[in-house]
């Protein structure tokens, strides 16, 4: 005598449920990403600053110290704690008799293949630029990249051309990039074969930054030139 058995089917989920589930997954991850981030946020800014505070001693060769100023609404500059998060920010570097070398500028502009974020030094007395340092790039490894490191392209930045008109409203001669080999002129940024997008894109930032910085940091030559110390006192 043979036993029939019978299968029960098997209850599928309800596509209400399953919504609540990928609802309630995507939620959950998205908490995680937003703890992760802001639980790793403070490192990320401190190891930014640290990278920074030691581009600018190394844009500016030879200084022991630095003060942080900035320009404000009325194109006027003045010295801010270095802390303080403010739009142009300028660094300026001293020896250690306290004398002026020279200051250290941010600048930014469209690489191959993102924004190339730079430091650079610049003695506003002597006009040049004196020294550069890649902050930030994504630019393509192996070629993009010698922007960092290719040391005939760095030996462009080392005595710069950026001098102002008597009147120091304006660079006489705005910095160009030009082919590798092809520089002639002080102001000229020797480019990189195989890196010419890249090369180029830092003598167009350079350019164009100057163009805006130089003839303002002459005409606040004496402000940058006063140190202080920490209690405010020269």
């Amino acid at each position: 005598m043979s036993t029939t058995t019978s299968i029960q089917p098997v209850a599928q989920p309800s596509s209400a449920k399953m919504l609540q589930a990928m609802v309630g997954i995507g939620l959950l991850c998205a908490l995680l990403i937003v703890l992760t981030f802001e639980g790793t946020l403070p490192r990320i800014e401190r190891n930014k600053a640290e990278a920074l505070e030691k581009a600018i001693f190394k844009v500016v060769p030879g200084i022991t110290s630095k003060q942080t100023f900035a320009f404000d609404s009325e194109n006027q500059l003045s010295l801010i704690a270095d802390d303080t998060e403010a739009d142009q920010l300028v660094y300026a570097g001293y020896d250690e008799n306290n004398q002026l070398v020279g200051v250290a500028i941010e600048a930014s502009g469209m690489g191959f293949a993102d924004v190339i974020r730079i430091l650079y030094g610049y003695d506003i007395q002597q006009e040049k630029i004196i020294g550069f340092y890649v902050l930030e790039s994504k630019e393509t490894p192996g070629l993009g990249d010698k922007i960092e490191k290719d040391e005939a392209f760095l030996a462009n930045f080392e005595a710069l051309d950026v001098s102002l008109t008597d009147n120091k409203e304006r660079v006489k001669n705005k910095i160009v990039p030009v082919k590798q080999g092809k520089k002639e002129n002080p102001w000229e940024v020797d480019g990189i074969t195989g890196a010419t997008i890249s090369s180029r894109a830092i003598g167009e930032i350079l350019g164009g930054s100057t163009g805006s910085w130089a003839p303002r940091l002459a005409k606040s030559l004496e402000v940058l030139t006063k140190k202080e110390d920490h209690n405010g006192s020269e």
